[in-house]
Parts: C-alpha cells; structure tokens; sequence
C-alpha cells in the first residue's frame, strides 16, 4: 500500500542576488530517489522534445560505484535538484541569519505510489552520481544537495544547460595533480597517476631532453601535448620497455630506473632530429601526437633488442635510430608507407589510425636495418 509522508531536511537558506534563492541540505543518497527524478531527454509521438537529462552512462556509473566500495569514499561535490512548489522552507529564526543565509527546515512531500514524473524534484545535475548511489552494495551514503524551487519546467532546462555548459577543470591540471594524491581514484585516473608522475619529472628534470617541453596547465609555454607523453609511457609501462621496471603490486615501479630509459632514449632521439625535436608541432611531427606515441613503440622495440643489457645507455638507443633518420620526414617531404601510399610529412595527424600508420612504418623500418646487425 503506497504511503504519503512529509520529510523534514535541516538546511540554509541562501539569497543570490534580488530574486534568486538555493537551499542546501544533506540526505541519504539512497533515499534521493524517492523525491526526485531524472527527466531524460526523449520524444513524443508528435515529436517534440520533452525532458532534458541525457541517458546514463553506463561506464561512468560503474567507476563511480566502485570508488563508493573502496574503504574511504568521498564526493564532496553537490547533486543539484530542482523542486516544484510544492516543496516549502519554513526558518527557523525569522531575525537569524546574515542577510543572505538563514537556517531552517526544508519540508518535501513524498509519496511512494506516485509515479516518476510527478515527484516534486527533478536531478539537474549529478545523474551518474546518484545512479552509482542507488546500485552500489552499500547502505548508505550521505550527499549533499544544492536545490532551488522552480516555478515550471522551462526554469529547470534552463538551469540544467547553466549547469551543465559551465568549462570543466582542464584535463591537464587534473593530471598534473595527480602525482600529489594518495586516495584512492576512479580506474581511469588511477592509470594515469603513475605515467604523470614520470612525465611530471621529464618535465622538470635539469637533465631530461623533455625539460620545459610539455605543455600543461602551469607550463603553457610547452610545445609537446602531455596527453601524449602520457599515452607514450602508458604504452610503454604496459606492453615496452618501462615494464620491465614496474612492480605488479602496486603498479608503479623503479621511478629512476624508468626515468634513465626515457632520458638515454629521448636525448638520442633529440640528437638525431636536431632541427625537428626544437620545432613546435605545427612545423614538426616528431613533437606532433603522432610523432611522440609512433615514437615510443622504437623505444621499446630497442629495448627489447637489448633485453639482456643491465643498463640501456644513449649510444644504445642513437645507433639503432640512425637507419630512421634517413626515412623519416618530420618536417617537409613525403612519407612513402609502401606502393601509392604516400601522404605530405604534415597531414599525419594524431589520430588513431594515423598513429598506428606511422608507428607500423617506423618498426618496419627499424627492423628491417636492424635484422642483420649483432645487439
């Protein structure tokens, strides 16, 4: 049998502005649900638009959920729901409060038997959140909630698209900081924290050919992409040279023993292409994406030439790129990839295809040169 039943939420009143008001609050997030809903973005039979949530996304919601199942989650990050009327703030003090904020009690209706859509909230904002919430195996988990009452629909989409237009935290600030953080993290960053630790000390090394050279949020006057180094050490770390160095355990590894790798390899590669490793991307592919991820997979094919060498120096690494330098064309000319296969040295692009395109040139080149040669 449905039942109906007032919920009282301790809150803060805040005043933006002459008309604005938000109201904010903690509840359980498992309990969210039922007062509030998504309204996705569908279609009637006539057509028209209704609602103005996007469909969740699965992937997202699943690491969402297994960080809620780690030991010591949190998301100190607002859901953002907007009621109807039917929801009112009573204060507790009319003569407390500071002239913008007064504490008091949020009174939200809830009724189980009713359906979605006619709930008196709709989540504006944190829809993978609250989903990850709802199916994570545990019992609760206490959110906080900024809310507004809006006065129709048209008012929430409006506030929906505000929300959701604002600039997200540049992914390269994100990857900067996260060398600094122990916590634990979705898979995705978690992945990243140990290669942005490396490419962090290439960066900042007095003796690294990279100093200076990856462009981040702080160091804007870099010329190499750090997604790409990121993806180059990934790579590597996974499947290369720098693997032989991590620790399975707790997939980080020997930072010096990988930082002396990536140095030997990369001076002799700055050594080799002089004039193309001093050049921006636009009048050079060597520093472009695509020159940079092609780039690593002949650092970890001279490594496993070399496996059985203790220490892989410079010299290893600049006689084995000498045969390339005759074939490469970062800055001007051609790249012949094999018969009516030839594409302008700056139409590679960092894309996927193009990348593996060049990388698949590059190790058929180096093994080619290399197939009669003692290690």
């Amino acid at each position: 049998m449905a039942s109906s039943r007032i919920v009282r939420f301790p809150a803060l009143e805040i005043r933006q502005g002459s008309s604005r008001v938000l109201y904010s609050f903690a509840a359980d997030g498992k309990d969210v649900y039922s007062f509030a809903t998504v309204s996705r973005i569908r279609r009637e039979n006539q057509g028209a638009v209704c609602g103005y949530q996007r469909p969740e996304v699965l992937s997202h919601i699943a690491e969402i959920r297994k960080y809620l199942e780690c030991s010591d989650p949190m998301i100190p990050n607002a859901i953002v729901i907007a009621f109807d009327e039917r929801v009112r703030f009573e204060p507790s003090d009319e003569s407390a409060g500071n002239g913008f904020c007064r504490a008091g009690v949020l009174v939200v209706p809830v009724d189980d038997g009713v359906a979605d859509h006619e709930k008196p909230g709709w989540i504006v904002d944190g829809q993978q959140r609250m989903a990850a919430i709802r199916e994570a195996s545990i019992s609760s988990f206490p959110i906080c909630i900024t809310a507004f009452i809006a006065k129709g629909e048209q008012e929430q989409k409006e506030q929906f698209i505000l929300v959701n237009s604002t600039k997200p935290l540049p992914k390269g600030l994100i990857y900067e900081l996260l060398p600094t953080t122990q916590m634990a993290l979705p898979t995705m960053l978690q992945k990243r924290r140990f290669p942005a630790q490396l490419a962090n000390r290439l960066n900042y090394d007095s003796d690294s050919p990279f100093k200076g050279k990856i462009r981040t949020a702080t160091n804007g006057d870099g010329v190499v992409q750090d997604n790409s180094v990121l993806k180059m050490l990934e790579n590597s770390l996974s499947d290369g040279v720098l693997y032989r160095f991590r620790d399975p355990e707790t997939s980080s590894g020997d930072v010096e023993s990988m930082l002396g790798v990536l140095k030997a390899y990369w001076a002799a590669t700055a050594d080799t292409f002089k004039d193309a490793w001093n050049l921006p991307p636009a009048r050079s592919r060597l520093v472009h994406g695509a020159g940079i991820v092609s780039m690593g997979f002949i650092m970890d094919a001279i490594g496993d030439r070399y496996h059985d060498e203790p220490r892989l120096t410079r010299e290893y690494f600049y006689t084995d790129l000498q045969p390339l330098a005759r074939v490469c064309r970062w800055t001007s000319g051609y790249w012949d990839f094999g018969p009516g296969v030839q594409r302008k040295w700056n139409e590679i692009q960092n894309t996927s295809k193009d990348i593996k395109l060049l990388a698949n040139f590059l190790l058929l080149q180096y093994r080619a040169a290399v197939m009669n040669r003692p290690a």
